[in-house]
């Protein structure tokens, strides 16, 4: 299934009232982390042409890169300024100075004041329409970083702020001297730890979610397996729920996708996207690609009909499906759901 540009619906990220496609895309794929940079040339066009199929939502963050990915949103979406919503992450710094792998969290409200300058240079705007803190940084309290962002507001620098991976508690906290429009973690059939207390939290105080990875960085859409081979500098060779033994063994999920999609004429990404659009009308998606057809497969994810007898269906086999492998490797598990 396709989606044309007058076919895609809107959604509102919590009380805020930010208005994106109900479908956004993830940038991070482009620059980073699955695998080496993609070309600049093709990413642009693909940016574009998200655009002209009606996406609004874009996320990136200073760590992509480094740095080189919000240049590349800067430099593609730049034409269309005023009419599309960019999101961007504070956070981090280099481990040490001049060392690519930026490794050490800063969430100093010092520091935020800074960076966001060359956000907003390399993003090619005046003000960041979304600001999350890429991940609770334990020497900073929730308070000052909302309250560093709550300046960049009155600066007009920032329009909305955002967390991500942070845990309900800290969501709380944040909130009350902030409105938080909206919390970015990974949430797909393969992970659901947000649905025992980050949803209904964000649900009462009326706060957006951005679920990331909801094809399961990639597992969810069926061309994964075992015998699939990722380059060296892919970050899933180092994530647990990857290994072959484990790919192998988490079919089981794919499988009950491709079941459904039979029988929906869709694709199994498309069912899962589905699902997660059913869940609530305040979750926004962010699946990322570097392929025009997979961008295509996703928007056409918003034509699926999911009923509650199909909600049902996929809920009871999917309970009956035990997931082999960590989401993250340890260095990573330990820096989320603060």
């Amino acid at each position: 299934m396709k989606a044309t540009k007058q076919s895609i619906p809107t959604r509102t990220l919590g009380k805020a009232k930010l208005e994106v496609s109900a479908i956004g895309l993830g940038c991070m794929g482009m620059s980073f982390s699955y695998g080496p940079p993609k070309d600049k040339k093709e990413m642009i066009a693909l940016l574009r042409a998200a655009v002209d199929r009606g996406i609004t939502f874009f996320d990136t963050a200073e760590v992509y890169g480094p740095l080189t990915n919000e240049e590349l949103v800067g430099e593609a979406l730049s034409p269309f300024r005023g009419r599309v919503v960019l999101a961007t992450k504070f956070g981090w710094v280099p481990a040490r100075e001049g060392e690519a792998r930026w490794s050490r969290l800063n969430s100093r409200p010092e520091h935020i004041m800074k960076v966001v300058e060359g956000s907003l240079k390399r993003l090619r705007i005046d003000a960041i329409d979304l600001y999350y803190q890429h991940r609770v940084d334990p020497e900073v309290p929730i308070e000052d970083v909302a309250g560093a962002v709550k300046d960049l507001i009155q600066q007009g620098k920032v329009r909305h702020f955002g967390l991500s991976e942070a845990s309900a508690q800290t969501i709380r906290r944040a909130h009350a001297v902030l409105p938080v429009a909206a919390v970015q973690s990974e949430y797909s059939l393969w992970f659901r730890e947000p649905e025992k207390e980050v949803l209904p939290t964000l649900e009462e105080l009326g706060i957006g979610f951005v679920p990331f990875s909801p094809l399961g960085k990639g597992f969810l859409g069926g061309k994964i397996d075992e015998s699939t081979k990722f380059d060296s500098s892919d970050f899933r060779n180092t994530v647990p729920r990857f290994t072959r033994e484990n790919r192998k063994a988490n079919r089981a999920i794919v499988e009950l996708l491709e079941k459904i999609a039979a029988r929906k004429q869709a694709t199994p990404a498309q069912i899962a996207l589905a699902w997660l659009l059913s869940r609530k009308p305040w979750i926004v998606p962010i699946p990322g690609t570097t392929k025009l057809s997979r961008l295509e497969e996703n928007i056409g994810a918003l034509e699926v009909q999911i009923s509650s007898d199909d909600m049902h269906e996929i809920e009871i086999a999917a309970s009956r499906i035990t997931f082999h492998g960590a989401r993250y490797s340890p260095e990573h598990e330990r820096l989320v759901n603060r």
